[in-house]
Parts: C-alpha cells; structure tokens; sequence
C-alpha cells in the first residue's frame, strides 16, 4: 500500500498570480464623433429656430433698401433707425395738446381701445349668452346680426359723431360697434354646442338656471368667448388708427395722418412698427390667458 501511494507523482501547486490592484472590467468608451455631434446639436437646433426668422427680416431690410434707393423721398433703413433713436429718446414730452410724444399717443389709443372694447364685452358677452339659450331672442336678432355684421366700422362714425358731438366717444363708439359682434357671435355659438346630455342632466337633477349658466355653460362656451375676444381686440386695435385719423386729437392714428402732413416718411414707418408690435402684444396676451383658463381644453 505504501509503495503504491510512493508510486503516485505529486501534483504539482498552483503558481500564485500577484494582483496590483482591484480587478475593473472594461467599459467601452462613446466615440468621439458621437459626443461631439450630440454638444452640437442645442446648437443646431437655436440656429434653425432662430435662421428663419432672421432670413425673414433680411430679406425685408433688402427690399426696404432697394426702394429707398429709387426713391430719394423713402428712407433707408439706416435713416429710419436714426430717427427711431430720436424719437424714443424722449417718448412722452409735452409740448402742447396737439404736440406730445409717441408714448402719450400710444397710450390714448389703447385708451379708447380698452373703454370701447370692455363696453362691448360687457354687453356682447350676456347677450351672445342670452341669444345662444333661448331660441326666440336668436331667431329675433340672427337677421339683425346678419344685416349689420359686414358694415365697415368705419362707416358707423358719422353716426357717432353725429350723436355724440365729439370726436373722442366717437371714436370709442367705433370700437364698440365692431368689436361686439365677433364676442355676440362666437359665444351664442359656444352656448348652443354645448353637449345635450349636460342639459339632460341639469335637467334630471332640477338645477337652477344659475347654476346651468355657472357650472355647465360657462366653463364649455368658455373657448368659443376667447376667440371672440381675440377676435374683437384684432379688429378695435386696427379699426383705431383709421378713426383716429379722421377725428384728430391725440392718438397714434392722428400722430401717423399728422406726420404724414409734415412729409416725416420715417417716422410714418416707425408709427407702423409700433402699431405692429402693440397688436401683437394684445394677441400674445389673449392667447396667453386662453391657455390659463383653457388648458384643458386646449390639452386635449
């Protein structure tokens, strides 16, 4: 037995490895083309926003340009930027009644704007409310509607002027004819879609007829009055400028018909950026309060 276990060879031990350090697996590194695409693509993403744009008003400042160049009467671009730094300098001096600054005719302006176009909301609401529930008072003043809807604004302030002997209310009473219509129109036709199966409902559970007006008119007509209202302040802001050019006064039509007297070419154009830029403002502040009462909606 023992010469059997002497005759069996010794295996020979495991040689030990040294180890320097913890053993890590190796992690494959991202090639450097794909960092540096996905660093430059915020990048690229701003130069396509922003290039169309861009593109947009160069090509305007050329065309500008090129009229200026034929006629010596039209400013240049340069010309007109020159008479904008002077202009808003000093944007509300005043001179006299009938010679004060941009500001204080812009501010007049939005002034009429706003007391002729709250008038209008605050009957052209409750009446589009009125016509789109009860089918009487609609069949009553549908024709009226019809009739009186596509006359010119304009055309309203002889009448103004007439009864109201002065050019201001006029001027307001321009706003209101046309800016009550599109809030008349747009909330009877919100009211009138509303779902039957909520007036069913209403209906079923005895609500009153403040409540249905509160709880289940309001909140679903609601979107059809937003864009009556944005359609209305659209149309008071641009129905000012031609009322005010013909009633004088202060205001930022007159300050255009005014320069145009004076043969000041440059700062009619100045006068039309602003009224540009005021009406945008108006829109961007109505749709940003459409969204606010309206997420729901305009979610889904």
């Amino acid at each position: 037995m023992n010469a059997l276990l002497k005759s069996v060879p010794n295996e020979p031990a495991p040689v030990p490895v040294a180890v320097s350090g913890p053993a890590r697996a190796a992690t494959p590194r991202k090639p450097a083309a794909a960092v540096a695409a996905r660093r430059a693509q915020p990048f690229a993403t701003a130069v396509r926003r922003v290039a169309p744009p861009l593109t947009g008003i160069a090509l305007v400042l050329l065309v500008w340009q090129v009229i200026a160049a034929q006629n010596e009467a039209f400013p240049s671009p340069l010309v007109t930027w020159q008479a904008a730094l002077e202009l808003f300098a000093d944007p509300f001096y005043r001179n006299s009644p009938n010679d004060q600054g941009i500001g204080w005719n812009v501010l007049a302006s939005l002034q009429r704007v706003a007391i002729g176009f709250g008038l209008a909301a605050l009957i052209g609401i409750p009446l589009g409310f009125v016509i789109g529930r009860v089918q009487f008072v609609s069949r009553m003043f549908g024709p009226i509607i019809s009739l009186l809807k596509p006359v010119s604004p304009l055309a309203w302030l002889p009448i103004g002027l007439l009864v109201f002997k002065s050019a201001d209310p006029a001027a307001i009473w321009s706003i209101f004819i046309c800016s009550i219509w599109p809030m008349i129109i747009n909330t009877a036709v919100g009211v009138q879609r509303v779902p039957q199966d909520y007036m069913n409902v209403a209906r079923v559970l005895n609500l009153s007829e403040w409540k249905i007006l509160t709880k289940i008119l309001l909140p679903s007509a609601l979107p059809y009055i937003l864009t009556g209202v944005r359609l209305a302040i659209g149309t008071a802001w641009l129905v000012i400028v031609a009322a005010e050019m013909l009633t004088g006064g202060v205001g930022i039509g007159f300050w255009v018909w005014d320069e145009w007297n004076n043969l000041n070419v440059a700062h009619i154009i100045i006068a039309i950026a602003i009224i540009g830029v005021v009406g945008l403002l108006l829109e961007l502040a109505l749709v940003s309060l459409a969204r606010a009462l309206t997420h729901e909606q305009v979610a889904n």
